[in-house]
């Protein structure tokens, strides 16, 4: 059994909050779109200064309307990837304007921040039960493959994300679960293939990662990272295919403040769950860091608890 659930999905907004409402050429304005779940798959700021994560947070508590709010970092979100920041975080903010990571990681895991609905995940899978009686499991991880030397990186050879014995991958924290062990993939890179082009046409997405996915085939796979390669696929393992979801008119996702896909048992082609995942690159801003892209909203089954 089943039951409707709808998801709001953000990636990339280095610390850009949603324009004013009256800004109806930006569909990424206030009020965001209502939801039973709110992902955001990292970089939430531009290089993780505490008044950036303020701003970040007053956004996730007082702007975002769901029940549960899961938020992962990403390679700008320095301050939370406590190790690399103790060693490396004087090349970015200075010896003497260095911040506290401690501090910051409160902010998201406080009672304040529990209060307020919101989870902060750090390649860990967690189980949920919402109020609609869904029970999601979720998948989260912030690294991605090592970039410029910015955080949570690691090397292409290293999996993070499949059962291995290698010791390069000692650090892991958890691999992804085997299919039907996860729901929702939360991760701050793309796939290997799958909406990871940067600007020239090179594929960048992590091959372990499109492994794993293959291997997890979840209803939903969040991430971000490629600010030009926004937008969403359905992938249909059987073949190993993507096939582009329609784009909706501009002037409807403007009016909308969103854009929208329908996956659940009641649209006209539903998830075929196990055979089927819908990935989406939801990067707010774009390659310019403008905050121009629309925010994804998706109507999914979960199974009921």
């Amino acid at each position: 059994m089943t039951t409707k659930t709808r998801v709001c999905i953000l990636s990339d907004t280095h610390t850009e909050t949603p324009h004013p409402a009256p800004l109806i050429h930006k569909p990424y304005r206030h009020p965001l779109p209502k939801a039973d779940i709110f992902l955001h798959a990292g970089d939430l700021t531009k290089v993780g200064r505490e008044a950036e994560h303020q701003t970040i947070i007053a956004m996730l508590k007082q702007d975002v309307d769901a029940e549960l709010k899961i938020v992962i970092a990403g390679n700008h979100d320095l301050t939370h990837d406590r190790n690399y920041y103790a060693e490396r975080g004087g090349r970015w903010h200075g010896s003497a304007r260095r911040e506290d990571s401690e501090v910051i990681r409160a902010l998201y895991t406080n009672q304040s921040a529990r209060e307020a609905g919101i989870v902060y995940m750090e390649e860990e899978v967690r189980t949920f039960t919402l109020k609609n009686g869904a029970k999601v499991t979720v998948y989260a991880s912030p690294y991605t493959p090592e970039f410029c030397g910015w955080a949570f990186g690691y090397e292409r050879d290293e999996d993070r994300f499949n059962p291995n014995t290698a010791p390069i991958a000692s650090s892991v924290n958890q691999w992804v679960p085997d299919f039907p062990g996860v729901d929702i993939m939360v991760t701050h890179g793309p796939p290997a293939g799958i909406l990871d082009k940067i600007n020239w046409g090179q594929s960048v997405g992590c091959e372990n990662l499109l492994k794993a996915c293959r291997r997890a085939k979840p209803r939903l796979h969040v991430f971000g990272h490629i600010h030009e390669a926004y937008g969403a696929v359905r992938r249909d393992w059987s073949i190993d295919k993507n096939s582009e979801i329609e784009k909706e008119d501009r002037e409807v996702v403007m009016n909308n403040r969103r854009r929208y896909i329908d996956v659940s048992s009641g649209a006209e082609e539903p998830l075929r769950y196990g055979e089927e995942t819908l990935f989406v690159n939801a990067s707010i801003v774009t390659l310019s860091y403008s905050a121009d892209n629309a925010p994804w909203v998706v109507d999914l089954d979960l199974p009921v608890a």
